[in-house]
Order: structure tokens, then C-alpha cells, then sequence
């Protein structure tokens, strides 16, 4: 098989970066760990346990055990076997087939919801059974040659199916086999992990289903980058991200193609949909009393017959509260494409439109075509494109070999003479993950909100965004890359005053007079006497006007915390984009203010003080909105002592949101609690003491007088 030559470009690139950051291991260290691996649970090891010898080694799966096969598999995470081969940590422990129950010592087999307690004879019989299919799976493996084509995997697969039947399509069972036969078998567990990487590196997956029968593509595509299938998984894994899906939006309002919104998402950097007799549908989640509520609604305002109403319920359902961050929606008209979009912001409600249910995105290719099968979901408003892989494939293609390109935008006029375009302009690269969301709601209205419950982040984000706009508006590189004086330049250097990036807290004290001006005390030969005082807001416009060339950034931390209309004041009827320098009198000194094309305002928000709904009217009507929720997939491979705090982490929240009634949602620990210095806590103690200290302490604030 050949790689397109540009991603095999990129990805021998990011590589090297990442050697040189020391993000892989070296080809010693990995064959010293799939040593360690099969000295310990390899088929010679296996042949020469019985009893409950077996069954312990096996399946001892009490995290204070750490000698057993299935504690290495999902927790196992240091020298000796670092969390670099794919995770299968959470989920119940049944998904081993059996377990120990911690509390009383029984082993259990069955289903989650159907659990049955087995007796240790019964328990050492399903070990036996484990152990003989691994060794018979390990068997037929010895005999697959090297670089096999495909047809020799899709062989693989059906002998895997026959001889493992129990252990082999599963995740701890495919992990098993890849520590053994890592030049054999890729690191990813998951078949759709599997499906996702091939379809983003525009190969078209294997006919036949199942995690073996892929792994050859994987196999020829490492030879050929010259890397070891550890490594490249570990690459795509950074270049590729978790898994998105695929979403065609119409952007016709019913059956006329004259009523197309294409033009509107484009130039305003959003997808949307009608029904707009719905109102504000922020309060939608994916659950049935979010689906029933919508119906009733639906079913109110618009006459649909049974089955169209459900069917509009599902998409109306999909789009505001289905749809994730980093997906990608396609918007067409009929069987025509116009473009490729990654969403990267949350549902937002924009009144008096007809389209008023949106999502922002980032453009990434604008041109107008035809998919291979352009009749999937042609009548769907909302519709997820998952096949024929073809499709998936073609839109990739897509992304790949073309940018986006604003077509049938306006011509801009040429530059005048006097005014000659700086051919040293900086080019701003897109941002990505949450810097990217925050980013493109900058672009489009000026100013934005970072909200969630406490812990998720808020003010870093908002913080580190800020600081690398800046700094690439400014010097044309991220703010790590600068130097301590072009820092400084940025920053503001000690006292936070002068620099691109400003700070303030609101708190119920704030006022105008410290936001845009006022007259405070001062002491002047032993007398009181009253100054006029610029705020911090009015200072930075200031700034900004005399210098129009780089951007200014004031960041509002804790922003739902002051009174916001009275500390506001005037400013917003002149913060709004395209209401940008116009000038207003500013009451209290009577001079014209305006803001500046340049100033761009970043609020953070905790949920657990105060719901977004309860934020002014006219003050949501400007601002754009990015939720910050807790995110435990961070956490996926950090365990302390047998606990793995991503699990541990979600089902905490599980709790929260099941008992801690309507607005549970907003009253969840976030992840940061459980980070120290920008990594997972490692240690018991560290974990001991955050849990008592600080997460305790929430909870009981959460519960107060229950």
C-alpha cells in the first residue's frame, strides 16, 4: 500500500517533534517492556498454572492485587510496563468475563445487570478455559508470517473467531495478543478506533469486521513510514485525536431551495437549523425527558403526522444536544456539498432568526461538490453520516487538499499607495481543541464566555488563548516561543498594567467607576478631595486605539459574580461587532468613547454560583459562549494505587447528577481538581488530601441542608 505522500510528509514530521520532546519510547525501552510482559504472562508462564493459582493470576482483578494479568492490562502504569499500549480502564469489571468481588471475595460472572456469584471450582473452570484460548490464539499467531497481506489477516481473524472465541474480540484479549506480537498486531483496542485512523489517513478499511483482520493495513503502514507500530499509533493518536462523527446539515428551510441559509452560516462562521417557533432549547440534554419535552413542543407548533414528528424530534435532538465539539458537519443543498465544517462551540440560541438554533465552526474547506453516495439523509435536516466508508473518505480527501475559501465573498478594494499591506504580516494559525473554540467566537463577535462548574479549566483557557493570540498577532509565534521581554510585551511584564493581555475579577463590590470611570478618594495636604479615575477597560481601549496594528485582550475572571448592567453600564450598546467604533458620551466626563476593532473581552464563569441562563438578556445577546465540562478522559490513564481517576472521576459526577436535582449538571467536580503542576496526581497521599480538602468540602457545599 502507498500513503498519500503528504500525510506520510506529516507524519514522519511530527515524529521527529515528538522524539525530540521524549514522547516516545525508544526501540530498546519497548522491547524491554514486551519482555517484562511475556516473561510474566506469556505462554510459558500460562502452561505451568492450574487451580487458583490460575484464576488469581488471571483475574485477580482487586486494584491491590497488581501481580495479576488483568491489573496489568487496565491499571498497569511505571517502569516496568508504562501506559503507552492502548487503555481499556474503565467500564465494569465484567467486561473479563469474571471478577473477585472486593467486599465479600466471590467471584461473579454474567452481565451487569444480571450478575451470578460463582463458586471457586466454577471460577477456576472459566480460567482454565481463558487460559487454553490465549494459548491456542498465541499459536496461531507463531505461524502468521511476517508483513502478511491482507488476505493472511482476514485469515487470522476467522481462526481467531474459532480458536479464542471468548478472549479474542475483546479488549483485554486483543491487548494481551499486541504485548506479545507487537510487530504483528497494532495498540488500538477499540475497533472503531481502528476504522477512525485508517479513514483519517484516506485508506479504506477491510471488508471483513474484527480488531485482526485491520491490524495488517496498520502493519504495512508502519513499514513503510520506517516506524514501529507502537510509534505510529502514538503519532496518529497526537495528529488524529478521539474519534468525531459526521454530520450532514441541510441548509434549505423546507422544500425550497430559494430559502437556502448557506450564505448567513458561511460568512458567520456557524451551522444552524430552523424551527424556531421552539425558542431557546439550551435546557435540551440527550436523555428521554429532554426527547419528550421536544416532542410536546414540536407536536404544539408544527403539524407533523407520527412518524415525521419523531423523526424530527431525533434531529432537532442530535443538533443541539448530540453534536460534540471537533465533529464534523457537512452542509448541503439536496445532493450538493458547500462545506466542511469542525464544530467548536456548544448549542447557542439566536433570537428573532429563523435559524436560531446554532453552532459555531471552523471552516476548513469550502468547496462545492458531490459525495460518492450523495443520497444519504437527503431528506434529513440532521442527519450522522456514518457509510458507506467511501463517503467518510472523500471528505477527509477533502480536508486534506484544499483550505477553505470564502467563495462568492466580496472582492476587498485594493490597497491604497499610502497605505501599502506589510508583506510581514503574521499569519495566525487556527488553535486548536478549546483555544480553537474560544478563538473562532472571538473572530466572529468580539467577546465570549468560558463557562461550567468548578474545576473544568475556565480561567487557563481563557488565559493561555489570550496570551498566544497575542503573542502570534504580535511576534508571529505561540507565547511559550517568546522571549522574556517579548513576554513582557505581552504580559505586562509585574504589574499586569501596559501589556496586550490585561486581567480583573468581578466580585459584588466592582463597580462602573473601576470597570470605565468614576471619581475615587484622594489625600491631598492632609484634605480629602475626589479624582476623576479611568477603569481598567477605558485604559486599555486607549491602548488599543493608538495602536491599531496588535490586538488587546482583557480577560473578566468570575465575570457572573458583579452586577453586571451597573459595571457595564453604557458599553454594551457599543461592544457588539459591527457597532465597533462608533462613539458614545460617556455621562460622567461627557467625552465620546468608542471600542476599538482591536479589543477583544474574555469572561470566565462558574456554573455552581450562578446558572448562564440568570446572566443579562442584553449581555448574553453579545457574548458567545463556550462550555467547559468536566473531562475525564484526561484522566484515562492515571491510576493511584489500583484507583483509576478517570473512572473514579465519572462516576463521582454519575452520583452528582442522579441526586443533586434540576441543576446537577452545572454542579460537578471538573478534572483540574485532580491535576497537580499540569499532570495527574501520582501519588495516594496528594489524592488523599484533595479529596478531603477540597472535593468533600464542594460536596457538602452542594448538599448544604440536605
Amino acid at each position: 500500500m502507498t500513503l498519500d505522500t503528504r500525510i506520510a510528509d506529516e507524519l514522519n514530521q511530527l515524529h521527529d517533534k515528538m522524539t525530540a520532546e521524549g514522547a516516545l519510547s525508544s526501540r530498546d525501552q519497548l522491547r524491554g517492556y514486551y519482555d517484562t510482559f511475556r516473561k510474566r504472562f506469556g505462554p510459558a508462564a500460562l502452561r505451568n498454572l492450574d487451580g487458583e493459582a490460575l484464576l488469581n493470576t488471571l483475574h485477580a482483578h482487586d486494584p491491590a492485587n497488581r501481580d495479576s494479568l488483568v491489573y496489568w492490562l487496565e491499571f498497569k502504569n511505571d517502569d516496568e510496563l508504562p501506559a503507552i499500549f492502548g487503555s481499556i480502564a474503565g467500564g465494569s469489571a465484567l467486561k473479563f468475563g469474571i471478577y473477585r468481588r472486593r467486599e465479600t471475595g466471590t467471584w461473579m460472572t454474567g452481565s451487569p445487570s444480571k450478575q451470578v456469584e460463582l463458586t471457586v471450582a466454577e471460577a477456576v473452570e472459566i480460567a482454565r478455559k481463558h487460559r487454553d484460548q490465549l494459548l491456542k490464539g498465541c499459536e496461531v499467531l507463531d505461524t502468521l508470517p511476517a508483513n502478511a497481506p491482507d488476505v493472511e489477516y482476514a485469515q487470522l481473524q476467522k481462526q481467531m473467531n474459532t480458536v479464542a472465541p471468548d478472549v479474542s474480540d475483546s479488549a483485554w484479549g486483543h491487548k494481551y495478543f499486541s504485548l506479545l506480537y507487537p510487530e504483528k498486531l497494532d495498540d488500538y483496542h477499540n475497533a472503531e478506533y481502528q476504522r477512525y485512523h485508517l479513514i483519517k489517513l484516506l485508506e479504506l478499511p477491510p471488508d471483513i469486521d474484527g480488531r485482526y483482520a485491520v491490524a495488517g493495513r496498520f502493519v504495512a503502514l508502519a513499514r513503510e513510514l520506517n516506524m514501529t507500530l507502537n510509534h505510529m499509533t502514538t503519532v496518529l493518536n497526537r495528529r488524529d485525536g478521539n474519534p468525531h462523527a459526521y454530520w450532514r446539515i441541510g441548509t434549505t428551510l423546507g422544500e425550497d431551495e430559494a430559502y437556502s441559509r448557506w450564505g448567513a452560516m458561511r460568512d458567520g462562521d456557524f451551522v444552524a437549523i430552523g424551527w424556531d417557533k421552539l425558542g431557546d432549547l439550551s435546557w435540551v440534554t440527550y436523555d428521554d425527558a429532554s426527547r419528550e419535552r421536544l416532542r410536546d413542543l414540536l407536536a404544539k407548533n408544527y403539524e407533523y403526522n407520527a412518524q415525521i414528528l419523531g423523526r424530527k424530534v431525533r434531529e432537532v435532538l442530535n443538533f443541539t444536544a448530540r453534536i460534540s465539539d471537533g465533529d464534523l458537519v457537512l452542509t448541503a443543498n439536496g445532493m450538493t456539498l458547500l462545506g466542511i465544517g469542525r464544530v467548536v462551540a456548544s448549542y447557542t440560541y439566536a433570537s428573532g432568526s429563523d435559524i436560531p438554533h446554532r453552532r459555531a465552526v471552523q471552516w476548513l474547506n469550502l468547496d462545492t461538490w458531490q459525495m460518492p453516495d450523495a443520497k444519504v439523509g437527503l431528506r434529513t435536516t440532521v442527519f450522522q453520516v456514518r457509510e458507506p466508508v467511501d463517503n467518510l473518505i472523500a471528505i477527509e480527501r477533502r480536508i486534506a487538499r484544499a483550505g477553505p475559501t470564502k467563495v462568492n465573498a466580496p472582492a476587498l478594494p485594493p490597497a491604497s499607495p499610502a497605505e501599502p499591506v506589510s508583506p510581514s504580516e503574521p499569519i495566525i494559525p487556527r488553535l486548536d481543541g478549546t483555544r480553537g473554540r474560544i478563538q473562532a467566537i472571538l473572530e466572529r463577535k468580539g467577546q465570549m464566555i468560558v463557562y461550567g462548574p468548578p474545576g473544568t479549566g475556565k480561567t487557563y483557557w481563557a488565559l493561555r488563548t489570550a496570551r498566544d493570540l497575542a503573542a502570534y498577532h504580535r511576534f508571529g509565534t505561540a507565547f511559550d516561543q517568546l522571549t522574556a521581554e517579548q513576554s513582557g510585551v505581552v504580559t505586562g511584564g509585574t504589574d499586569g498594567a501596559s501589556g496586550l493581555v490585561r486581567m480583573c475579577s468581578f466580585h459584588p463590590a466592582y463597580g462602573y467607576e473601576d470597570f470605565l470611570e468614576g471619581y475615587k478618594p484622594i489625600s491631598t495636604d492632609q484634605r480629602l478631595a475626589f479624582e476623576k479615575h479611568d477603569g481598567i477597560f477605558l485604559r486599555l481601549c486607549a491602548d488599543a486605539s493608538h495602536d491599531p496594528k496588535h490586538r488587546y485582550y482583557l480577560i473578566i475572571d468570575e465575570i457572573n459574580r458583579g452586577d453586571i448592567p451597573r459595571i457595564f453600564g453604557e458599553l454594551l450598546t457599543v461592544l457588539e461587532k459591527d457597532k465597533r467604533g462608533q462613539s458614545i458620551l460617556l455621562p460622567l466626563s461627557g467625552r465620546p468613547f468608542k471600542v476599538p476593532e482591536n479589543v477583544y473581552v474574555i469572561g470566565t464563569m462558574n456554573t455552581a454560583d450562578r446558572s448562564i441562563a440568570l446572566l443579562d438578556t442584553a449581555l448574553r445577546r453579545r457574548f458567545g459562549f463556550v462550555e467547559l465540562m468536566p473531562d475525564s478522559g484526561l484522566l484515562r490513564d492515571a491510576v493511584v494505587q489500583g484507583i483509576p481517576l478517570g473512572a473514579w472521576l465519572e462516576a463521582l459526577n454519575n452520583r452528582i447528577r442522579q441526586h443533586i436535582g434540576r441543576d446537577a449538571r452545572n454542579l460537578q467536580v471538573g478534572h483540574a481538581y485532580l491535576f497537580k503542576q499540569g499532570r495527574p496526581i501520582g501519588d495516594f497521599v496528594t489524592l488523599a488530601r484533595v479529596v478531603q480538602d477540597d472535593i468533600v468540602p464542594l460536596l457538602e457545599e452542594y448538599c448544604y441542608e440536605d
